[in-house]
């Protein structure tokens, strides 16, 4: 008993003890110092755009008692277009956000973008071009598509905070999640460093690859909102090319996913059964046919009653269905694998990408063509832009030997293409176009700035021009366009022998024609108009989108009026080239993206005085031909590719069933298209 006892007394004193060190541990930790005590940081980040440097971002960290404070001040001169965008970010001390805004700076005003205030009854979020809400949730950080490096970089240090797992909510919409992906090891001033890989969703559309030194810093991220830009803090810019090999591995990690999921088992043999046919040919829709695929490639056509179906095909019932070629966009900038099964979903199947970075395009390009990875067919067309800061892209051609150097550069990587862009010299256009046509390559892109007519881009050897407003100069010989002014087709009396005259010379030249015409349509929105009026569509991109494709600025009434009165008069004209046999390509320039086709080709429709069936080629057999192609798909034909749009309506009825695709066929492959949009984060049609 007595030894009980002892143990007994022994027992407590060791509680006793215990308990006291644990009182002792939580007495010190509540002492323990915050990391954003008497913080006073400031840095800054490089910001690049195609791997070419456009500007810098500066930030300053600070904090007092209760909050932390974050500026951040960006200036760019991306392609002559001076900009500063300021920014500021207030937290309490477990980084929980009270305030921020964001407003970009004139040299007549400051426009703000974006506003969130933490509020007693709530959160109030004000944006640009939209109205006024209230938000109950009062658990978020404010996030958005442009979203600057320094306010970024604690949108982390909160992620973490949180526990660094799942997702959190953000607003003005959405959520985001952080994956790590692995360590790497980057070479700054001979020493290693170790960085930490990392993909971040729910910012930008799709993932951005981002790197966070030991302290959870941000060091770098490469994203794309359509247009792809590396942002790296000063002092690791040496290590540019393992952020860029970097996010072209996380992009095909991302495409590898998407085909694993959405590909399936494919049969070999294919018979659509039952379908109306629009062969890209005639007029008229042949109506209950079978189509036989075989190894992706038309092997029957025929009416259903006179075609035996294989015992080794997979049936898919198409009754009632329209087929249509597999549609192309000839002006993609295919910046993110995100546009994989987005294309798909809309029915196009084959894209030019026309300005990537080659890193990220060529892969992209060979893991579908070599790979079976889901997605259109690619054919690259390189970057090529001049001296200087209005240059665009990293690529330049500003010495002869140069431009010989970008021609071996893009053949050797598999381009079919040289894109010219504004600042190629003119006698360096024509050294470009003549080593281009060499490697049996075509010239494609801008009239240059500085040769400013489309009949001196021509003559200098281009032989595909993009953008209407620089093609129609071609009505004007001698005249550059910037001498023109804006709305210059709506202000000049236009005669009939000045058309006839440029069709002969465009003709003469056999020069194709990607005229971009919705971005037109759309720049000449009303200012207050939602872009749905214009787009139906536009409301179904996916939500990362929005800052920059769907909340557009409009114009004022008068400038509206007259933006769209020139872009009507200008589609009546290129119609009368598109009917002497001028070929006119369909292409987006990813303004809306791929509804953007739809808008394209319907104001061909519209305006140009085609009929539904001429529209559609603009985006099947014309751009096949202009590339080379108009032997192997373009039309449904036996013996061709079996690129496939399948419609629930027939667009020869009326060009917006161009809108209705329900499934897609490429490479001998079979998708359903909303669960592609649904994998692209777009919302599935109804």
């Amino acid at each position: 008993m007595i030894h009980k006892n002892k143990s007994k007394i022994k027992i407590n004193k060791t509680s006793h003890l215990l308990k006291l060190g644990v009182l002792l541990l939580v007495a010190a930790c509540s002492s323990a110092p915050n990391k954003w005590d008497n913080i006073n940081e400031e840095g800054s980040f490089l910001v690049y755009r195609r791997q070419s440097l456009i500007g810098e971002e500066s930030y300053k960290i600070t904090s007092t008692k209760d909050s932390i404070f974050v500026s951040s001040l960006q200036g760019e001169n991306e392609r002559g277009r001076i900009t500063g965008v300021e920014s500021e970010l207030h937290l309490d001390k477990n980084l929980k956000p009270a305030f921020y805004l964001n407003r970009r700076l004139t040299s007549k005003d400051t426009i703000v973008n974006i506003e969130i205030k933490q509020e007693a009854d709530g959160v109030s979020v004000w944006e640009k071009n939209r109205d006024y809400v209230k938000a109950s949730n009062t658990d978020f950080f404010p996030v958005h598509s442009n979203i600057p490096a320094g306010v970024e970089m604690m949108l982390y240090h909160y992620y973490f905070k949180q526990g660094g797992t799942g997702s959190i909510p953000i607003l003005p919409r959405g959520e985001i999640t952080m994956n790590f992906i692995k360590k790497d090891t980057a070479k700054i001033k001979g020493e290693n460093v170790i960085l930490s890989r990392y993909v971040v969703e729910g910012i930008n559309w799709g993932g951005r690859t981002v790197w966070v030194d030991e302290n959870q810093n941000l060091v770098a991220l490469v994203k794309a909102n359509t247009q792809i830009r590396e942002y790296i803090k000063k002092g690791y810019e040496e290590a540019k090319p393992l952020f860029v090999q970097g996010n072209v591995e996380e992009q095909m990690s991302a495409l590898s996913k998407y085909t694993k999921d959405l590909k399936g088992t494919q049969a070999k043999v294919k018979a659509l059964v039952g379908g109306n046919l629009v062969d890209g040919l005639s007029e008229t829709a042949q109506e209950d046919m079978t189509v036989i695929i075989s190894d992706g490639h038309i092997s029957k056509i025929g009416k259903r009653t006179e075609v035996e179906i294989p015992d080794d095909a997979e049936v898919i019932d198409v009754t009632g269905k329209t087929l249509i070629p597999g549609l192309w966009d000839m002006h993609a900038h295919s910046n993110q694998v995100q546009w994989a099964p987005a294309y798909l979903a809309g029915g196009v199947t084959t894209i030019r990408d026309n300005g990537n970075e080659l890193e990220f395009a060529t892969s992209f390009r060979d893991a579908i063509a070599n790979n079976g990875a889901l997605g259109p067919d690619i054919l690259l067309a390189g970057m090529t832009d001049g001296a200087g800061i209005q240059g665009n892209g990293v690529v330049r051609a500003r010495t002869e030997q140069e431009a010989k150097e970008v021609a071996d550069l893009y053949y050797s990587n598999g381009y079919k293409q040289i894109k010219i862009y504004s600042s190629v010299d003119p006698e360096l256009t024509k050294v470009l176009a003549e080593e281009g046509h060499k490697r049996g390559m075509t010239i494609t892109g801008h009239v240059p700035n500085g040769i400013g007519n489309a009949r001196g881009a021509i003559n200098a050897g281009m032989d595909m021009l993009s953008h209407r407003s620089r093609i129609l100069t071609v009505l004007f010989p001698g005249q550059k366009v910037e001498d023109l002014g804006s709305n210059y087709i709506l202000n000049n009396d236009i005669t009939q022998e000045q058309i006839d005259d440029a069709i002969a010379f465009l003709l003469k030249h056999k020069t194709v024609l990607d005229v971009t015409i919705a971005l037109d349509v759309v720049r000449a929105m009303p200012k207050g108009s939602v872009l749905e009026s214009i787009e139906p569509d536009a409301d179904r991109i996916a939500y990362e989108l929005f800052e920059g494709k769907r909340f557009r600025t409009g114009l004022s009434p008068e400038r509206s009026k007259a933006a769209k009165a020139d872009y009507i008069k200008a589609m009546n004209i290129l119609g009368q080239f598109y009917r002497a046999g001028i070929p006119i390509v369909a292409g987006t320039d990813n303004i809306v993206p791929v509804f953007g086709l739809y808008l394209e080709i319907e104001t061909y429709q519209k305006y140009g005085g085609m009929t539904p069936l001429e529209a559609i080629k603009t985006a099947t057999i014309i751009p096949a031909t202009a590339m080379g192609l108009g032997e192997q798909t373009g039309t449904l034909e036996i013996g061709k590719e079996a690129d496939i749009a399948i419609l629930d309506k027939n667009p020869l009825v009326n060009i917006s069933n161009i809108r209705t695709v329900s499934a897609v066929l490429t490479n001998g492959n079979y998708y359903k298209s909303n669960p592609l949009w649904e994998a692209a984060d777009f919302k599935p049609a109804e």
